[in-house]
């Protein structure tokens, strides 16, 4: 039965759908919401970052498998949901909270491609197949390469199939997926997945409700690619209109948080419009990194996206967001003398 979009939305913050059972000690410490947004596609919450997962003919597709600690009991939810076996996992990034679950998922799963595969009901079966033999992992060719130069994660765990092109499309489930590769933003290996006839968009961090954008910098994000890529998302999400107050328009999977809908993209990318805008301006009046923490220019938001503890800090933001428009200035000047 297809749930509400409002409905399901709330229940990402609220808990009101069907919630999994709570796992007990460190490596299965969330309570997973699993909501249905479409007959054949549900989003998996509380397993670090949002798990996608897209149910059809051709077996099981997950967009993001979350932190290792969950991958266990985000695997018995899928389950649950259908026998058929995962067959991709599409990773938007290569952060800990979105590919730890990897190697449990593509041993879990079966790949399209083993020798003598004739479809979901042949071929592998729950014989235990090899590593050849598990889920396909697709990520940016970015992506890969700090996987893979990395002692922290299996070679099963690493994307099978990379590219650098703008875009990368399959035809799975009969609907087509389109995965977009941005130059930059949240870092240089981002994916966002635009699930065509579901009519789906997962966007992976470069949106998230959750906090103010996480710009790393050391891996190619910058803040002008963040606002690149949610123009992007704009552009692909549809909204509901012209009947606003029905249920409609393109769904919107955040990497983090509740589902949204292409205006909260909108509010997403002014926000982060105005506070660069903002930095911009203290640059050109020579002020420092420190005086312009100081001079808050993320005011208005820091009830909503703010924090002053964690792993990403409103301070982090701005230093991120400075240092992105300071180095662009350099790199400028650099290449006018040439």
């Amino acid at each position: 039965m297809r749930l509400s979009r409002h409905i399901a939305a709330a229940a990402l913050a609220l808990g009101t759908v069907h919630t999994g059972v709570a796992q007990q000690g460190p490596a299965t410490a969330s309570a997973l919401e699993v909501n249905q947004v479409r007959p054949n596609f549900y989003v998996i919450a509380g397993a670090g970052g949002n798990v996608a997962v897209n149910v059809g003919p051709d077996g099981v597709i997950v967009v993001d498998s979350g932190s290792a600690a969950t991958a266990d009991a985000v695997l018995a939810e899928i389950r649950k949901l259908t026998p058929l076996r995962i067959r991709y996992i599409i990773n938007t990034s290569e952060d800990d909270d979105h590919v730890g679950g990897n190697e449990r998922f593509a041993r879990a799963g079966e790949s399209l491609f083993i020798p003598g595969n004739l479809g979901p009901g042949g071929g592998g079966g729950n014989t235990g197949i090899s590593n050849e033999g598990a889920a396909s992992i697709i990520g940016t060719e970015n992506m890969f390469l700090r996987m893979s130069a990395s002692s922290k994660y299996a070679t099963v765990a690493q994307p099978t199939e990379t590219f650098s092109r703008k875009q990368k499309v399959m035809y799975l489930n009969d609907q087509s997926v389109q995965i977009m590769h941005p130059e930059s933003a949240h870092t240089d290996g981002d994916a966002i997945v635009l699930f065509r006839q579901s009519d789906v968009l997962v966007t992976g961090d470069p949106f998230d409700m959750t906090r103010f954008p996480v710009i790393d910098l050391a891996r190619g994000g910058s803040v002008h690619g963040e606002i690149e890529v949610l123009n992007q998302l704009i552009d692909l999400a549809v909204p509901s209109i012209p009947l606003p107050w029905k249920e409609g328009g393109t769904t919107v999977v955040p990497g983090h948080g509740r589902l949204s809908q292409q205006a909260e993209i909108v509010e997403y990318r002014d926000m982060v419009t105005i506070i660069r805008d903002r930095i911009q301006t203290l640059i050109d009046d020579h002020m420092t990194l420190q005086q312009i923490q100081k001079a808050d220019p993320t005011r208005g938001w820091d009830r909503r996206f703010g924090a002053t503890s964690g792993p990403w800090t409103t301070s982090m933001f701005v230093e991120a967001v400075y240092k992105s428009l300071t180095d662009g200035a350099k790199t400028s000047k650099a290449e006018a003398r040439r």
